[in-house]
């Protein structure tokens, strides 16, 4: 492994965690709850819609909506870093 991929992963996994709470704040999932009008609101409306009328416990509104209100749990960022050093060094790859 080359330095230029071993910097592409550190980079990817340190970005993507700082950036996770920024990005679900953006798209809707904030400490106050789901921002009206939002993609996190036609989310959890699709959600409902196909679940009868309820967002379903464990499914992807109600997970993204907890990290959005309490942060990402040490499993959650795992899986974020994790993703985003896969990313970066398949990037760093291609370059």
């Amino acid at each position: 492994m080359g330095l230029l991929t071993f910097v592409g992963i550190a980079v990817g996994a340190g970005g993507a965690v700082v950036s996770a709470p920024f990005v679900l704040g953006a798209i809707g999932f904030t400490s106050a709850g789901i921002a009206a009008g939002s993609y996190a609101a036609t989310m959890m409306s699709t959600a409902a819609i196909a679940n009868g009328g309820g967002v379903a416990a464990g499914s992807a509104v109600a997970v993204l909506q907890s990290a959005g209100m309490a942060g990402l749990s040490t499993a959650a960022t795992g899986a974020v870093g994790t993703i985003g050093a896969t990313v970066g060094g398949l990037v760093a790859a291609l370059i």
